[in-house]
Order: structure tokens, then sequence, then C-alpha cells
């Protein structure tokens, strides 16, 4: 903890790169073509030369089209231009980078893309042995530029299985990769790969890889839980699950139950630029707090309706239109504070009035709690407190689907769970729980937990969103009722406020910290945990 507590201020106080002086940096404007018999190649080629060339100094940027899931990368770049003075060259092909950076590699590396995983490995051994990962179509291409093979994976590997491909790769290069992190690079299969963050998995030589958590798979499961037994306590996996052999419940519950924390997508990209900025000279992270903490609100008797959105605020609505038409809660990754502190300084500089930030997901970054040791449990949650208060915080969103499926299913907490946050956060106004809805709910010492009523999906039609909140106030009579709702990633704020046009009131909605106050004073919900008979699923709200 020590350890954290120093880089945490490293980065706070100093960082790579203040905003003091004009630095240069170069960027590239990527497309939206992964497939892997297109431009996935290439791209890979290019984020092996990031990795690498951002290990000294942030020298190469990515922007992505907006239609990218991490929509921010356009915005940022202009921040890093006007609050850090970087004079940014633009790089407009590959062989434009190769040349200004080939430098920073000492050779290649050749993956098969026939078999899937050496590209992973292609990757653990980039971040290694300082080289570029290529397909043999571009070998030309960095031998053009002076670069000699260091190693070729072609027929090392065929024909045999996943399991059998990260074994061999463990005991190859286990043993000199980071133990404080690993790039679990899954995400997409098949046709389209997406493996935006290894950039930064190269830089910080991890092992990478995308074994299976799902039982189903024996032998990668077995193989996984050996290197996350490994893992330095508290350690980060970074990346995602691979969708095609495993579930995110299955892998966070796996993670989380060796006391490790998540950090994704596998598409986050530019890490390895980011975390080399501090925060601008003389920021303060200031929320825009509602009421205070003493504050003693009394609810009226009507229905209280507060909006959240979680999946962090990267890859939500920030940027889309009709964002501060409505008082809004946002889920901040908070350990970005110490990976992409000019992200988070992004959203707080461009928060409107109606933008109020928590913190989650479960603690200092992705986790599921009934899963936490008991014994890492503290240690954690010290590290996130610490966290919040850097962002001045007052709220904590918990989640866990271990018991769940997706936005439907059990999504509970036990009591012991519950016993745990209460007395690790003495501070905090209060908790929101949950994903989609769930029936967690308590209230100690004026500070309330309240779980998702509903979540809106937003594929599903404006009107028939309408019909079910309005369901949900139909049958919840007692009255305050205090609804709290969960908003998925792209919903369009116009839509919400369309939607609470249609809902019958009296109804009001109030900021988050409002919101848990008023929920203090008026308990007209009962205290609940997850008990031990509930079906593992059944069906919420959509």
């Amino acid at each position: 903890m020590r350890r954290f507590i120093f880089l945490l201020s490293l980065v706070l106080t100093t960082g790579a790169w203040g905003a003091d002086s004009v630095r240069s940096a170069f960027v590239m404007r990527w497309n939206l073509d992964w497939q892997v018999a297109g431009g996935l190649p290439e791209k890979v080629l290019l984020l092996s030369l990031q990795g690498l060339a951002n290990r000294a100094a942030p020298q190469l940027y990515i922007v992505h089209p907006p239609e990218y899931q991490w929509e921010i990368t356009g915005p940022l770049f202009s921040f890093y231009e006007r609050k850090h003075g970087v004079k940014f060259t633009e790089l407009a092909t590959t062989e434009e980078a190769l040349t200004r950076f080939a430098g920073s590699g000492k050779g290649y590396v050749v993956w098969d893309p026939a078999v899937a995983a050496t590209m992973n490995v292609a990757f653990t051994i980039a971040g290694l042995e300082d080289a570029l990962v290529v397909t043999p179509a571009l070998i030309p291409l960095v031998e053009k530029h002076g670069l000699k093979p260091i190693d070729d994976l072609r027929g090392r590997y065929n024909g045999q299985t996943d399991a059998q491909i990260y074994t061999d790769a463990v005991a190859r290069y286990w043993a000199r990769c980071t133990h404080d992190a690993i790039m679990l690079l899954g995400g997409h299969v098949g046709a389209v790969r997406m493996p935006g963050m290894a950039d930064w998995g190269v830089r910080q030589k991890m092992f990478f890889h995308d074994l299976s958590a799902n039982p189903r798979h024996p032998e990668e499961l077995a193989l996984e839980q050996k290197l996350f037994s490994q893992l330095t306590p508290g350690a980060t996996v970074f990346g995602w699950h691979s969708y095609g052999k495993d579930t995110e419940e299955q892998h966070t519950t796996l993670l989380s139950s060796y006391g490790l924390k998540m950090e994704g997508l596998h598409n986050l990209p530019n890490l390895s630029f980011n975390c080399q900025f501090s925060f601008t000279p003389g920021f303060k992270f200031t929320n825009t707090h509602h009421v205070a903490r003493a504050a003693q609100l009394t609810a009226e008797a009507k229905v209280y309706l507060a909006f959240v959105q979680s999946d962090s605020i990267g890859i939500g609505v920030w940027t889309k239109p009709g964002r501060g038409k409505l008082p809004f809660a946002w889920q901040v990754t908070m350990n970005w504070t110490k990976f992409s502190p000019a992200a988070l300084e992004y959203f707080h500089e461009s928060a409107t009035p109606n933008d109020y930030f928590i913190g989650g997901l479960s603690g200092p970054g992705y986790m599921y709690p009934n899963h936490i040791p008991a014994d890492r449990f503290p240690l954690l949650m010290k590290e996130a407190r610490e966290l919040m208060a850097v962002l001045d915080e007052h709220i904590l969103e918990i989640m866990d689907n271990s018991a769940a499926d997706g936005n439907a299913g059990n999504a509970d907490l036990t009591k012991e769970t519950v016993d745990r946050y209460y007395a690790t956060f003495p501070d905090v106004l209060g908790f929101i729980n949950g994903y989609g809805p769930a029936r967690t709910r308590d209230l100690r010492d004026t500070r309330p937990l309240l779980s998702y009523e509903y979540y809106i999906d937003p594929r599903r039609p404006r009107a028939e969103v309408s019909a079910d909140l309005n369901e949900l106030i139909a049958l919840n009579a007692t009255r305050p009722y205090f609804l709290l709702v969960h908003v998925r990633e792209s919903n369009d704020v116009n839509s919400l406020v369309e939607i609470v046009k249609q809902l019958d009131g009296p109804v009001e909605v109030v900021p988050l910290d409002v919101f848990l106050k008023l929920a203090a004073r008026n308990k007209t919900y009962t205290t609940r945990y997850q008990d031990p008979a509930d079906p593992k699923h059944f069906k919420g709200y959509r």
C-alpha cells in the first residue's frame, strides 16, 4: 500500500509530463477496419510500435472515429493540445510511422492469423524483446526499415489448443513479465479482433492471453488460476474476456476471488500515452455536491427518480447532445488517476452543474465483492477510499453479477458484504448497488444502500421504457418511492427527458446525493440482502 500511495503521489504532483512547457508528439487517425483479413495486421503492428515508442516519453497518440466504443479520443486529443501544450504532427500511414519510430524496436516477431492465440504470444514477446508484431505479409515493410527477425511463431503451435499454446508461453515468458498486472486480451473473436489496449501491455511488459474462466474449458481455467495466484496482491487484470469462450460474469468472479482488480475493455486506447501526463498545475477535483454530508432532508409524498450511468464515462454519452438537461450521476473509473489523469480532468472540466461523479465499480477497480477474500477486502477498499478522496466523491457504486446474467438475474449482496462496506466506508453519503434490478437495501447511520429498480437498455423503445417505469410507480404505491434507474451506455439523454414527461406524477428527478439523503430520512423500503434460498436467476425489467 505504501507503494501505491507513492505512485499516486508521483502522478498527482509531478507526472512524466506537466503542463508548463511545449512539447511535441505525433498522432495517427484510424478507421474502424479491424478485420483480420483487412486492417487488423497493420493496427497490430502499430499498437506494438506505439507501446515501444511511448516507453520513454508520450510520443504517439491514436484518434479513433466517434463511432469507436471509446468516444473521447478526439476530445482528449484537443485537451492535450489546449491544456498540456502538446504540438502534434500527423502521421498518415504505417510507412510514415515506421520511418519515425522504427528505432524504438530491436526487431520483429511474426504471428500467424490462422492461429489466433499467436497474436497474444507475439505481443508478450514484443514487450520483453522490444519487437514489432507483424504478419508474414508485413515482413518486407519492417525489414525495409532495418528491423531483423527476433522470433517467428509460424508453425510452432499448429494443431495445438489454446491451453497448450499458453502453457508453452508461460514456460517461456511468464517469469520475465511484470507480475503487477496481466493483459487479458480477449473481446472480439473470429473475423474481427480489436486489441486496442495492446500498446499498454507492451509498454508495461505484461503477459498477454485470452484464457477462459468457463468451467467447460478446465485446462484453460486451471492455467489462468495459476497465473492469478502468482500475481502481486491487488494486481490489475487489464483487457477483457473473450466473447467466444466465457462470460464477463465468469471472469470477474474468478479474478475477484483472488482479490484482483479488472480494468477494461480490450479496446481501451492510448494508455501508453495517457499514463505519462499528470493533472495540470493547480487542478483539483471539485464535484458538484448538492447537499452537505450532515444535511437532513425530508421527502414529500411523491416519486423520486435518480439516473446513474456506469460502464465508465468514456464509453457513455458524455459527448452526445442533451447532457446537462437532467441530473445525472456518472460512475468514474477511479484508478484512471494512476494511468489516465488527463481523461479524468477532461471529464471534470467539461461537466455541467447537473453532472455528478461517484466512485466505482465496487472498489478501486471492477470486481465482485461477494467473492473478494476477507483478508484482501480492507486493503483494496482503503485504496478505494483514497481515490474517492482525490476525486471528491461521496457515493460508492457496488455491483456483483456473479449470480446474474448481464442485466437480468440475482445481483444482490450478501449481508456479510454489506457489513464490510458499511464498516470500511464510514464517511460516504451512501451506496448504490446492481446493474440490472436488484433487491439489496439497507439504512445504517443515515447512510442508505439502495439497489437499481430498473435498467434502461438503449435498444428498448422509449414508449416501452415509460410504460415499464409507470408500472413500477403503480406497483410501489407507498410514497415517497425511491426509483433508482441504471442508464446503459449509449442511451441518449434527450430521450430520457421525453421519458420523464410520460411518467405518472408527481415525479421529481433529483441528483443522486439528494436522492440518498431523502431516502435516509424516509425509509419506505425494506431492509434486504441476498437470500441463500433465492433462485440463481430471476427476470427483471430490461
